[in-house]
């Protein structure tokens, strides 16, 4: 099976490309937003994979459904992934977009998973350490994950910080195996 990220990441560059040109970043990424939950559907998923549907019928079945959510770009966009088959790669192509408009933002995502519940004070004290660290602003997502047993975990790209008990704890293991 192939890296669906270097199938994707063609069309996301022509795509965060075409965003730019027409100064509709914000546009590109609804519309690639909308496209991905179209074809998370099983059934559309089911029409698109099917080998007695025409790659072509399948894009217009595909715009159809988006309709006026997309540009006359963005339903151009579509039909060229429906001729090459690559709907099924929209969630990747997404991701990569959303990852180019980070960059260009100076923006950068950092997901927070702790074993409680993080107070206000505790996320502006997080947001603040991960921006100087960094150098960007980010945007923080937090959720609860009680078998960390105590501490987080925290995600920004291709870095992780794990200080949970949990990640500890199995460091221990490996240490004393």
């Amino acid at each position: 099976m192939q890296d669906l990220s270097k199938l994707a990441r063609p069309y996301a560059v022509a795509a965060f490309k075409q965003a730019s040109e027409e100064d509709a970043i914000a546009e590109w990424s609804a519309m690639l937003e909308t496209l991905t939950t179209v074809m998370r559907d099983p059934t559309m998923m089911g029409i698109v994979a099917n080998p007695n549907v025409r790659r072509a019928e399948a894009g217009d079945l595909v715009v159809d459904v988006c309709g006026d959510r997309l540009s006359e770009t963005g339903r151009n966009f579509v039909r060229v992934l429906a001729q090459f088959g690559r709907l099924g790669v929209a969630a990747e192509i997404e991701q990569q977009f959303r990852a180019e408009r980070a960059r260009l933002e100076r923006r950068t995502d950092v997901e927070v998973v702790s074993a409680f519940e993080i107070s206000e004070v505790e996320r502006n004290d997080l947001v603040a350490a991960m921006t100087r660290r960094l150098g960007n602003r980010v945007d923080v997502s937090v959720s609860v994950d009680h078998s960390l047993i105590g501490g987080v975990i925290i995600c920004a790209g291709d870095m992780v910080i794990d200080g949970s008990v949990r990640g500890r704890l199995a460091e221990l293991e490996r240490t004393i195996a």
